[in-house]
């Protein structure tokens, strides 16, 4: 196969095309050229089929038309040719921003989705099982969502105490779990039996008085208890969502190349159209240019 040199311009022919060049760039007034650039756009060169138009999603054609007006302003296409290039460029580049939106919200999905399953379907998960268990303590002992229940039914618990002046069995009988006594209940229980012998053999007056004074001591003794397990919970349960959330920020593998590969394929044709203009611009102003170079990528050795 004969290898075809390339034709070497003289200085005097490459002076011609020059001035060839200028008589057919179009208007030369700088209003007569702005105009010549936005007929792109009046005339429908500029295609905005690439606006999504949906329902619940759609894209903005003013946004979408002052990008464009920005690339043809920039890059200063002349002709059917060089607009078409431009075109694509905008297109290109308007799709791009697209993966990057898109991959904003399927990490935002990601991450709420992830911040609903734990918060929601686990918890009530968790709550059913300890619902069967004999006795759910030592699983609301490390539960913020256990703690706080505990604290709760003290609250009300010390309530009736005020207002009784005594540790009832009524107000034992509401402390449940899934509507089953559990060892919070039998403390509580333990201690009203407690105060009801009156080991010190007071009158009625005293020991009326000593059954509120030691019932509301015990109450806020374990209350102060539960309050720290609570805050302890709350902090590791606060650091473990945050790890999650952060975890969250990735994509899922096979979606995260689903966006890498489609990025890929917009970077190429992006620099591929402004290649194809910047070669097509130079030789439009008489420069010469030289063949592209193809370069043929293979595995064989």
């Amino acid at each position: 196969m004969v290898e075809r040199k390339p034709k070497t311009m003289s200085l005097a022919q490459i002076e011609a095309n020059r001035r060839n060049a200028q008589k057919s760039t179009g208007p030369k007034t700088a209003r007569g050229r702005a105009k010549s650039k936005m007929n792109a756009l009046k005339h429908g060169l500029l295609s905005q089929e690439v606006l999504v138009r949906g329902k619940f999603a759609s894209e903005n054609p003013q946004e979408f038309k002052k990008l464009a007006e920005q690339f043809y302003a920039d890059l200063d296409p002349v002709g059917f040719m060089e607009c078409l290039l431009v075109d694509q460029i905008v297109t290109t580049y308007w799709r791009l921003r697209r993966v990057l939106r898109a991959e904003a919200g399927e990490i935002a999905l990601n991450v709420d989705s992830g911040q609903w399953q734990r918060t929601r379907v686990e918890i009530r998960h968790e709550s059913t099982n300890w619902g069967s268990s004999d006795d759910p303590t030592r699983f609301m002992d490390n539960s913020a969502l256990g703690n706080q229940l505990m604290a709760n039914q003290l609250k009300e618990v010390r309530a009736s105490v005020e207002k009784t002046g005594q540790l009832t069995k009524a107000a034992i009988q509401k402390v449940t779990f899934h509507g089953k006594p559990y060892r919070l209940t039998q403390e509580l229980d333990e201690l009203r039996l407690k105060l009801e012998s009156n080991p010190q053999g007071l009158d009625p007056s005293a020991l009326a008085v000593w059954q509120k004074e030691q019932a509301l001591a015990f109450l806020d003794r374990k209350t102060g208890l539960i309050s720290w397990d609570l805050e302890m919970c709350e902090e590791h349960e606060r650091n473990a969502e945050q790890a999650h959330q952060a975890a969250d920020v990735l994509p899922p593998p096979k979606v995260l190349d689903k966006f890498m590969r489609y990025e890929t394929m917009l970077e190429r044709q992006l620099y591929r159209a402004m290649n194809q203009l910047e070669r097509l611009q130079r030789k439009r102003l008489g420069e010469t240019i030289p063949p592209p170079l193809t370069v043929e990528v293979t595995d064989k050795l």
